[in-house]
């Protein structure tokens, strides 16, 4: 062969370059892509969009629940679809911990966009990235960022019409093959939050102030248990007075702890920047929420986000992005499920 015959530095030379481009394969292939799927499944896009407008058609809440699902998988270990995981006997999943019990839902949706895209590319797809997809999917579902295509002017008014997503998912992720009920609790900030915690929280993870009060937008939608707005609506005076009495009638002192109430009492079903008007008005549902407005570091950016949608919405695309990046399973790590809610 032709290397037999090289000089020895020539050999080191050749050793050295092929070393490299080893290297370089593995990092390559451990890079997310939004077309990582092209080839190998081009169905993708249209089968879980498909899938997550069905959902959301029948019932509104599941964008917000399928939205908050990547969030609780994203903060646990990275985005490995570890929370879509039931237990086993050799280990207790994520769904059953307190930040999750009776609250995370959607997972029949994703089963479901699972079962459909096995039938047109089998063993391709992993469920972290049906996970991500469909968050994307959910929030244009209910009115959030999308391409605007530009159709003309009328009464010196130019005309739009929505055209796709607006943010291309990067993709490529794989599943992991266990779950951990004890990470959990650390991960996933609670409702009675302080600003430092949610702050310091969102830090561990790579992700900025300014991300932190991008994705609490996401609160715009969806809705919460009177369990976890109880004792704010009763006992802090950071809050509305009409507001909070307006909460109570659903959520009393003793019992109802089930009752739900919108976070975004103005448009809940409608991903829009009324999130962060309702701050500044003190009417935040959750503490967790309040505290980005109530005098400290993150007051300039809800302000900029209640007055400018638009600042909003490309914040909130950067921040899902970056998210969606955390500590992501690629390359020959862990494996594409055949079912979502068990390992293979």
């Amino acid at each position: 062969m032709a290397i037999a015959s090289l000089s020895r530095p020539n050999k080191m030379v050749v050793a050295l370059a092929l070393a490299l481009f080893a290297v370089f394969m593995g990092n390559s292939s451990a890079h997310l892509s939004p077309d990582f799927y092209y080839k190998s499944c081009p169905k993708l896009l249209s089968t879980v969009r498909a899938g997550v407008r069905s959902a959301v058609a029948k019932e509104p809440r599941m964008g917000a629940s399928l939205l908050r699902l990547h969030f609780h998988d994203c903060f646990v270990n990275g985005c490995d679809g570890s929370i879509l995981l039931e237990d086993t006997p050799t280990f207790t999943g994520e769904q059953t911990a307190a930040p999750n019990n009776r609250s995370v839902r959607g997972f029949n949706v994703i089963e479901s966009i699972k079962k459909n895209l096995e039938k047109v590319c089998p063993g391709v797809v992993s469920c972290a990235d049906i996970l991500t997809l469909s968050a994307r999917d959910s929030v244009v579902a209910l009115g959030g960022p999308s391409w605007k295509v530009k159709l003309g002017r009328r009464d010196s008014k130019t005309l739009f019409q929505l055209g796709g997503p607006s943010w291309k998912v990067k993709l490529g992720r794989r599943d992991s093959k266990t779950a951990s009920f004890s990470d959990v609790v650390g991960a996933i900030p609670p409702p009675t939050s302080t600003l430092d915690t949610l702050i310091n929280r969102f830090n561990t993870k790579g992700l900025s102030p300014r991300d932190l009060v991008a994705l609490s937008g996401a609160h715009t939608i969806g809705q919460a248990r009177c369990l976890f707005f109880k004792n704010r609506i009763y006992n802090e005076t950071n809050i509305d007075e009409s507001f909070a009495k307006e909460r109570q009638r659903s959520c009393p002192r003793n019992g109802g702890d089930d009752n739900r109430a919108p976070l975004d009492f103005r448009t809940p079903k409608l991903f829009d920047n009324y999130y962060y008007k309702n701050l500044l008005e003190k009417k935040a549902l959750l503490r967790s929420d309040q505290v980005l407005h109530d005098g400290g570091s993150t007051d300039s950016l809800v302000e900029l986000y209640g007055d400018d949608s638009d600042a909003f919405e490309s914040d909130f695309v950067a921040a899902m992005i970056k998210m969606g990046d955390i500590q992501p399973l690629t390359g020959s790590q862990g494996q594409i499920r055949k079912v979502c809610s068990r390992p293979n």
